[in-house]
């Protein structure tokens, strides 16, 4: 079982990662279901969600890196709209 890996990274670092040429996310306050058929790292711009998955509740919120692993099953409620820049890994 793999979990969320978070980091806490300010912008100046997230910039060096180089998340200006990621691609960007974002939604309002709302609860869904979601599958991650590839591993993806996102960086949060703004925002807050309570991620659920079988094993773990995390708290996610801006100034946030988070890399959730392939094959991950999870219930996204976001709290305040949300807004990402994300990258699918290899």
């Amino acid at each position: 079982m793999s979990k969320i890996d978070i980091e806490l990274l300010d912008l100046e670092s997230a910039i060096k990662l180089g998340i200006d040429n990621w691609s960007e996310w974002g939604c309002e306050v709302s609860k869904f279901d979601w599958y991650y058929d590839k591993s993806e790292t996102c960086y949060i711009l703004e925002g807050d969600v309570l991620v659920i998955t079988d094993h773990e509740k995390v708290h996610i919120r801006d100034g946030m890196l988070v890399t959730f692993p392939e094959g991950l099953k999870c219930i996204w409620d976001v709290r305040k709209p949300i807004k990402k820049k994300y990258i699918f890994n290899d």
